[in-house]
């Protein structure tokens, strides 16, 4: 017999010869593994599910114009509407016009245009090169209801409802004719689905004319159809949402957004970062800011849970070492007298530590593959119900998770397999 068989002659008859004890470091090295692997598999899947679902509740960096007015969207499309809604006569008397003027003209126009299409499509391609995101697009205009002001909001239905899945609505979304209202809007005015209202729309005092003369504020009355009522507990219960082509009809002018909204799964300094780039690209002209409701509370739960896993790893990485040392322990103790015979006959220390190495590596190996296994069930049932997503196994994960396992086998063996290459044969064998 070569000495490589009887090396392994002698490994797995020193684990099968003593399958009670050998089980114990099986189930300490299965804990572990199980614990760890089921760990580390849900700090991974959290936060990218967790990111997914966050953006479900809607935007996390909103884009508006640099040249908004600060006080709010529906004074930026008021304010537009009345500068870009008498561009011709605003250029017709450019030559009467000092230069400060001329630039408060040009600024003016700029605003009436909103963020066009151009401009979307180039802010969007530098949102979704970080990471990816969904958009939407809002106009607000102000609108009166029996001569009562309200905002209404014109945008593509089927983006805001990609963004804002959150939102409990009772109908139908808007469609040509038919409008969405708050839900704070429809108990104030007594409208229920169904419900017919008039819209009227005032451009208000125009611009001076080159002429010196002031143009009369038009109207434009149009009847509606309430197709949908819409519920967030924000300030979306106060607004009315159409389709982008009746804001149009209405106002009688086709301009871009007010406001383009991205749920992006960017997040942290990432999303900072991007924040920073959009409001440095002076070719986008447009001002980014993260909504800090939503990504503060993504990087409280990540920073939570992170350093949940560090805590609940030492504790189960400190249980490993003490149940494999132990029983590594107690097998040095029963085979003290059967190391000493073996060291009479000349075996060297070295190469009984080697024995009690792989002996331990080989608990390790068999408990990380069982760990591991019981690990991806937990981590799998912990998705479905949590997320209602079963996430698939990661052998990059596996195979680290078992090498894992097998290395901290290996560790907490030195201090017994230590004490039992030190052992004397002259005192074991005088003790017989």
């Amino acid at each position: 017999m070569t000495n490589r068989r009887m090396f392994f002659s002698m490994l797995f008859g020193a684990v099968f010869r003593r399958r009670s004890r050998a089980l114990m470091a099986v189930i300490a090295s299965a804990v572990g593994a199980a614990t760890l692997f089921c760990l580390v598999s849900v700090c991974i899947m959290v936060p990218k599910q967790m990111a997914q679902d966050m953006r479900s509740y809607g935007a996390n960096l909103i884009v508006t114009s640099v040249h908004a007015d600060e006080d709010g969207a529906s004074h930026r499309s008021s304010n537009a509407m009345q500068s870009g809604g008498h561009g011709a006569q605003t250029e017709s008397s450019g030559a009467d016009q000092s230069p400060s003027e001329q630039a408060q003209d040009s600024t003016r126009q700029r605003e009436a245009k909103g963020i066009d299409a151009d401009q979307v499509l180039a802010v969007g391609r530098k949102v979704r090169r970080v990471a990816p995101a969904q958009s939407a697009s809002y106009r607000y205009e102000t609108m009166r209801i029996n001569s009562t002001p309200y905002t209404i909001a014109g945008i593509d239905p089927a983006q805001v409802r990609s963004l804002n899945r959150h939102w409990e609505v009772e109908g139908k979304w808007p469609t040509d004719g038919n409008l969405m209202i708050g839900q704070n809007l429809a108990q104030t005015l007594g409208a229920q689905i169904g419900t017919v209202i008039t819209i009227t729309y005032k451009t208000g005092d125009a611009p001076k004319t080159g002429a010196g003369t002031w143009s009369m504020p038009k109207e434009n009355k149009i009847q509606y159809r309430i197709g949908g009522i819409v519920s967030t507990g924000g300030n979306e219960d106060d607004i009315v949402y159409a389709t982008a082509a009746d804001v149009d009809q209405l106002t009688g002018v086709r301009r871009g957004a007010d406001v383009v909204e991205f749920s992006s799964q960017a997040t942290g300094d990432s999303l900072a970062a991007l924040t920073e780039a959009v409001n440095r690209d002076a070719g986008l002209d447009l001002k980014a800011q993260q909504v800090t409701q939503i990504t503060s509370a993504d990087t409280r739960i990540t920073t939570m849970l992170r350093t949940l896993f560090w805590i609940v790893s030492l504790v189960v990485l400190a249980l490993m070492l003490v149940g494999v040392g132990t029983t590594i322990s107690s097998i040095v103790s029963q085979r003290r007298n059967e190391i000493g015979l073996r060291k009479a006959l000349g075996a060297s220390s070295r190469s009984i530590g080697v024995e009690f190495f792989a002996e331990s590596a080989l608990y390790g190996l068999f408990g990380g593959f069982l760990g591991t296994a019981i690990g991806y069930g937990f981590a799998r049932w912990l998705s479905v119900s949590v997320f209602d997503h079963a996430i698939g196994f990661s052998w990059p994960l596996g195979i680290g998770s078992v090498a894992f396992t097998m290395m901290v086998a290996v560790l907490a063996s030195i201090p017994p397999v230590g004490r039992a290459t030190r052992i004397e044969p002259a005192v074991v064998l005088s003790e017989e």
